[in-house]
């Protein structure tokens, strides 16, 4: 059998190719004026861009949990529920689920609050009024949430039937168990992929440009349009989202191995 050598002794030539790549950019930035320009205007789509990300991955991961829990219900309809829900989202490409809930969900829920609020005396309010950005958020948090289930899942079960017993043992109640035994030991496991979707997510919130939304990759496309500079703005747009994710896939390869050390 053949062991495959350790990727953490390995030394990251691959981050000093990276790194040259990512310098050079910023030469340009610094020394090139249409850079510097570029970069001005699409700093003003980090923020929307870190925002949309953040709040759809904590609603889609919250979501994911309780999904995941019903697949391992006890009650079949819960379980039958939570897995049509997972396959079915999980078979939906997420730019037509984007649009989807911008324009046939989004105006659907607009319709029936104005419904509920017809008869509370509430007034209405208009398709208009509910905003694009929040119907991105909702179209990533339910896409991804499909595929986080899986990774709750996954760790959930990757924990050992015994401690599960040995708490039962003990009196512990099921919410008890759960909170104390099982979710810290499954999280070692759930991390890493977990991490992985949050990644994918910083580069799926690029999609929310097609509503309109000003992130990055919209104001990349609106400047683009403008300068006729394609080459320029998109290298700018590239640089941007390869700093976040691979910042945060160095942090969170870091934490990884602290772990590894701290609970081997």
């Amino acid at each position: 059998m053949i062991t495959p050598p350790s990727q953490d002794k390995d030394f990251p030539y691959w981050l000093v190719l990276a790194g040259g790549l990512g310098a050079y950019l910023m030469y340009r930035v610094v020394a090139d004026d249409l850079y510097a320009q570029v970069l001005s205007t699409l700093s003003r789509g980090i923020g929307m861009t870190i925002f949309v990300t953040l709040v759809a991955f904590a609603l889609a991961s919250f979501f994911g949990l309780l999904l995941a829990v019903g697949t391992m219900s006890r009650f079949i309809v819960f379980r039958q529920l939570a897995r049509f829900y997972i396959e079915i989202i999980r078979g939906i490409p997420m730019i037509v689920l984007l649009l989807y809930v911008a324009f046939v969900f989004g105006p659907a829920l607009v319709h029936f609050w104005n419904w509920i609020a017809e008869g509370l005396g509430f007034d209405p309010i208009r398709t208009r009024d509910f905003s694009l950005m929040w119907r991105a958020i909702i179209a990533l948090m339910i896409g991804y949430s499909a595929f986080i289930a899986e990774v709750f899942r996954a760790g959930l079960l990757s924990v050992d039937e015994g401690q599960i017993e040995a708490s039962k043992a003990l009196g512990l109640s099921g919410w008890h168990r759960f909170r104390f035994i099982v979710f810290p030991q499954a999280f070692r496991t759930i991390m890493p992929p977990l991490g992985n979707d949050f990644i994918a997510m910083i580069k799926d919130s690029s999609l929310v440009s097609v509503l309109g939304v000003s992130d990055i990759a919209q104001l990349g496309k609106v400047t683009a349009a403008g300068n006729f500079r394609y080459f320029e703005t998109y290298n700018v747009v590239a640089l941007l989202y390869l700093v976040m994710t691979v910042s945060l896939s160095l942090l969170l390869r870091r934490l990884e191995r602290r772990m590894r050390s701290k609970y081997p």
